[in-house]
């Protein structure tokens, strides 16, 4: 077995976060569905952003979140992505890179530009997304890096990315290279509209290829397409080695075969901004289960990391994860 290089891989959508506080007068009369993702054109995402007030630009993608925030706790990260070769492009590649984190994919000479996720955040901490996916669609087979998916002890796959037919065949392929070298799977469900649209799919990677699974309680009960939380987690349990369900203020339930922890989410002073709180949770689970800790503790170290983010405007932490855990946890 190759030596592990990298704690986890994340595999997504390499896009440009721009971040805006908004009023609720102003989603209606854009028309948008609040606190939805919503697929947009380059037309859309241009006219949207004329109308959003003074905002915060930084690279995001929601497996790309997960990466940073599994290095702010000191592990060992790598990303893979589709970018242009653009401005957006250069400021994606070198904010990544600069958190330490692995990243070699290549920039497209030509094609759709860079893609940016205009995200509108609401009094309530609700975040309205509108994605202008561009060149991060455009993910292939050929773009996933067989050395480095067998070097990370995890490979951890991203749902928003689903939709475009070459991206899928590009996941099951990272899939298998991960099997066969021995190491392990994660997805996360990322939307319950990407639940809706791929449902069948869903389910076959998630009953035949994936070891880690990641999913709120509106996505897993979009998955089995049934009423409550309580019949989701039944039917979930032994589909996968493990699953990391969240409920918000409720905190989260882990599951394994017969064992169930129920994690508390931890106490936050002022829940400023949701943008990452998923991204985050799987960061602080994924580095835990690097480290060989029980599940109770991943999910501990995974709702610290969900708190630090939604505290704050912003996907990314602000603070030293690995400080902050180290204050948290004795």
């Amino acid at each position: 077995m190759a030596e592990i290089r990298y704690d986890v891989v994340g595999i997504g959508n390499a896009i440009v976060d721009v971040l805006a506080h908004a009023e609720d007068r102003l989603l209606d009369e854009l028309g948008l569905t609040k606190g939805a993702m919503t697929l947009i054109d380059e037309k859309q995402a241009s006219r949207l952003y004329d109308r959003m007030g003074p905002a915060i630009e930084c690279s995001g993608g929601s497996a790309a979140n997960t990466i940073a925030g599994l290095a702010s706790l000191g592990g060992k990260g790598a990303f893979i992505g589709k970018l242009r070769d653009d401005q957006l492009g250069a400021v994606f590649r070198h904010d990544i890179r600069s958190l330490g984190i692995a990243f070699e994919s290549r920039l497209a000479a030509d094609g759709a530009p860079t893609a940016r996720c205009l995200i509108f955040v609401t009094a309530d901490a609700e975040r309205t997304m509108q994605t202008y996916l561009g060149a991060s669609v455009d993910l292939r087979p050929d773009d996933i890096d067989e050395a480095i998916i067998a070097a990370a002890g995890i490979t951890y796959l991203e749902g928003y990315l689903w939709d475009p037919p070459m991206a899928k065949e590009a996941f099951v392929k990272a899939a298998a290279v991960a099997h066969r070298a021995g190491r392990l799977v994660s997805l996360s469900l990322s939307d319950p509209f990407c639940v809706d649209r791929h449902r069948a799919d869903f389910l076959d990677l998630v009953e035949n290829h994936v070891d880690v699974l990641f999913a709120n309680q509106e996505e897993i009960a979009s998955l089995y397409q049934v009423d409550g939380f309580d019949d989701a987690l039944q039917r979930v349990r032994g589909h996968c080695r493990v699953a990391a369900l969240t409920r918000g203020g409720k905190g989260s339930l882990v599951i394994s075969g017969d064992e169930i922890h129920v994690i508390d989410a931890e106490p936050v002073a002022r829940v400023v901004d949701s943008t990452g709180a998923g991204d985050a949770y799987a960061a602080g689970f994924l580095f835990g289960l690097t480290r060989d800790f029980g599940l109770a503790d991943c999910g501990r170290m995974a709702s610290i990391a969900a708190a630090e983010v939604i505290g704050h405007f912003g996907a990314r932490p602000e603070v030293s994860l690995k400080e902050l855990m180290a204050k948290k946890i004795t």
